[in-house]
């Protein structure tokens, strides 16, 4: 699966649900409970993930699915 995640820098949410789909409150609710990586703040009204930390998320849930396999 090619994701287009550079290997270093920050994605934005709306990127973040392209890869990961699911809702924003889902996405939220899950950050707050350690599910899904912390968000780092640029700025009042700028929120960002390290897209290090979103890889290793995608990369995680597909081996999960495979296990389950």
């Amino acid at each position: 699966m090619d994701t287009n995640i550079p290997y270093t820098g920050f994605l934005r949410l709306p990127q973040i649900l392209k890869l990961f789909p699911i809702s924003k409150s889902a996405w939220w609710q899950g950050c707050r409970q350690g599910r899904y990586p912390q968000p780092v703040k640029l700025g009042p009204r700028t929120t960002v993930w390290r897209a290090e930390d979103i890889r290793e998320l995608i990369q995680s849930v597909g081996k999960g699915e495979n296990d389950e396999k």
